[in-house]
């Protein structure tokens, strides 16, 4: 297994190709705020009305949602990007050395304390009253 080195000169594409992306996110936004006339930035009643397939509003659509929805759907994306770690060391798993091995043995262990203390803070648990 041959090491390969990498220089300065490697990254050279991706800071082209992030220079592009970023150049072309600020003529985009540059564009279309010059573009617009200004009678159409003016905001109205009308526009900031909420648009709902063509029914007419009915009611407030700002009630309050409780925040253990949104802890947990946060925990959820979390967890779930830190699974997609486990799929290359399983794939790689024969050809990895005792190093790779005791790295995944701590991720592995990190990952069960993080999840240890969302059990033991209770945000899993959900109460009817909230």
């Amino acid at each position: 297994m041959t090491d390969k080195i990498y220089l300065p000169a490697d990254y050279i594409p991706v800071l082209i190709q992030s220079l592009v992306a970023l150049g072309f996110v600020g003529a985009t936004m540059l564009a279309t705020h010059f573009i617009t006339s200004k009678r159409k930035r003016i905001r109205t009643l009308r526009k900031d009305e909420n648009f709902e397939c063509g029914i007419d509003v009915q009611g407030n659509a700002r009630f309050p949602f409780s925040v253990k929805y949104f802890l947990v759907a946060i925990l959820f994306v979390l967890f779930d990007v830190e699974i997609i770690f486990f799929y290359p060391w399983a794939i790689n798993f024969l050809d990895m050395g005792w190093k790779e091995f005791f790295e995944m043995l701590l991720f592995i262990g990190l990952f069960l304390f993080g999840f240890y203390y969302i059990l033991a803070k209770g945000a899993l648990e959900w109460n009817k009253d909230e």
